[in-house]
């Protein structure tokens, strides 16, 4: 048994664990027999698959491809990043913004990338990259919405929503992150307590909230609508392919629900495009009582990345490198996966 499957085997059911492995491209350096001891970047991978596990599962359409498209065909995903949202405001006993988020990505190994200000939708978005394996650890896309930007009367109904979130860490938690940052590794029945209570921290904390007050916050901001029903959990996943312009051609023939534009960035080397959102039913309080709505919910991303061009040209030791970046332009353009009414 390697490591990540020890880890994923103490928080997924066996046939998960098999599963992921099966559809999921892993390098063969963080494919190391179990060991008493873990490294951060096991760990690190071990939370973005279980994360993109739980992310498919909402996605009845990422079922379809993968199954189809990858393990018929017998490729793997690359897994390229995840997103999710978060908001710079109070939130009851959790941490406000992507600091609920950097006090985990950062003792896994993950470092601040760049920042991509995002004002059509009046967030800013940071990419976090993994130091020990940039290329071959999935990145986490963490946007923030700013609540000052809207009106009082959204900035009231966004601290009412989130005034009831809890914090899914607890200090023996904090404290086996602060030995991870100090280490770099964590005894492995550490990291086997440890592990589940990360992937907590990708879900909702807020109990269920009024209709009234998610109307309103969709009436000023999509996003924030979203975050109230979905909270922080993967918003989407992305698959790094060779040829995204082909890909969504062949998944538009099988009539699956792709996007119509593949978005470009302004460097012309990140190419985007994705599912449309799957629909959810989410529960919310009434005058009636509570009641149940269809909302918008996850959406599965793919991505090509070319290559940057050598800093010495016609260097045979120089490895060719993934432009790694984000652009801001391609984020707006997929946020809008998931902007449909409800």
């Amino acid at each position: 048994m390697t490591q990540l499957q020890k880890l994923l085997s103490g928080c997924l059911p066996p046939e998960a664990v098999k599963i992921i492995h099966e559809q999921m491209y892993v390098h063969p350096a963080l494919q190391k027999p179990a060991s008493g001891t873990v490294t951060r970047a096991e760990l690190a991978q071990a939370l973005n698959m279980a994360l993109f596990h739980d992310l498919v599962q909402r996605v009845p359409a990422s079922q379809d491809y993968i199954a189809c498209d990858v393990v018929a065909q017998k490729r793997q995903v690359v897994f390229d990043h995840g997103a999710l949202r978060t908001v710079r405001w109070p939130s009851g006993a959790l941490p406000g913004g992507e600091a609920a988020f950097t006090r985990v990505l950062r003792p896994l190994g993950f470092a601040l990338q760049d920042t991509y200000p995002l004002p059509r939708l009046k967030m800013t978005g940071r990419a976090y990259c993994h130091q020990d394996f940039p290329q071959d650890i999935a990145q986490f896309f963490v946007s923030e919405l700013h609540p000052e930007e809207f009106s009082s009367a959204f900035q009231t109904t966004v601290t009412r929503v989130l005034s009831t979130s809890r914090d899914p860490l607890g200090a023996q938690d904090i404290a086996d992150l602060d030995q991870l940052t100090r280490d770099g590794t964590l005894p492995l029945q550490q990291a086997l307590r440890l592990l589940p209570h990360l992937i907590a921290c990708f879900g909702r904390q807020h109990d269920v909230f009024a209709l009234e007050d998610y109307e309103a916050l969709l009436a000023e901001s999509a996003e924030m609508a979203w975050i109230s029903t979905e909270g922080n959990a993967f918003n989407h996943a992305t698959d790094r392919v060779a040829d995204v312009d082909a890909v969504a051609e062949h998944q538009r023939a099988l009539g699956r629900p792709i996007k119509d534009k593949v978005e470009v960035s302004a460097s012309g080397r990140v190419r985007q495009t994705a599912f449309r959102a799957a629909r959810v039913e989410r529960e919310f309080i009434a005058a009636q009582g509570r009641v149940t709505r269809s909302v918008p919910g996850s959406f599965y991303e793919f991505i090509t990345r070319a290559e940057l061009a050598p800093l010495a040209a016609n260097d045979p030791v120089q490895a060719p490198q993934l432009d790694l970046a984000f652009d801001a332009g391609n984020a707006t353009g997929i946020f809008g996966m998931t902007a449909a009414r409800a």
